[in-house]
């Protein structure tokens, strides 16, 4: 059987986005390059996602030959402080608690460069949370689902029971807001809903 070329170069490790990405049927190997993810003295969330959105695919272009590379960053904002992963369970249960009972925002920012030209967009979705009491944080914690997620939680498993309600992209939490890709994709000639996408993890 002929395996299909890629059409896409994916400069992330997180399995969530692959599979968003096979969702829209796209062929993609991925390509990872570390990045600096340090935040910027006064970087407002928004400009924060963006530009590491941007470094990620720019990081892996040189490896990339003539294929377009996509590249994302998601981060929790509560209060106007950024949740980026937890360093640990104490870190994650801190998160938790501070999430509980109310209302945050994600930010999703996707940028897709090749050669010179780079294009990028950034989703924002509010998220509510049930409240949370110390031991409901405690057996979520303990799953170790919240250790390598942007905000101590996941929505598309466990975490999404914690959630009340949203208010935009539910791709944008999972961590690629799938209507803002595509549109980034067909802006560089990259298609889309094929059957089966290469998913090169």
């Amino acid at each position: 059987m002929t395996v299909a070329q890629p059409d896409l170069v994916l400069a992330s490790a997180s399995p969530r986005r692959s599979e968003l990405l096979a969702q829209a049927g796209v062929r993609y190997v991925v390509q990872v390059a570390g990045v600096d993810e340090t935040l910027r003295d006064g970087e407002a969330p928004a400009d924060y996602v963006e530009r590491l959105a941007r470094a990620k695919a720019v990081a892996v272009l040189p490896q990339a030959g003539t294929l377009p590379v996509l590249g994302a960053d998601t981060t929790v904002v509560v209060d106007d402080e950024i949740l980026g992963k937890p360093a640990d369970a104490a870190d994650a249960a801190r998160m938790l608690a501070r999430l509980s009972g109310r209302e945050h925002r994600v930010l999703t920012a996707v940028a897709v460069c090749r050669g010179s030209e780079i294009l990028s967009r950034t989703s924002e979705t509010r998220v509510w949370f049930r409240r949370l009491d110390d031991r409901l944080i405690a057996r979520y914690v303990a799953t170790g689902e919240p250790l390598d997620k942007a905000g101590a939680y996941g929505i598309q498993g466990l975490g999404g029971t914690l959630v009340t309600r949203i208010d935009g992209s539910y791709t944008g939490v999972v961590g690629l807001p799938l209507a803002e890709t595509v549109a980034l994709l067909e802006a560089f000639g990259v298609p889309c809903w094929h059957r089966p996408a290469v998913d090169a993890t």
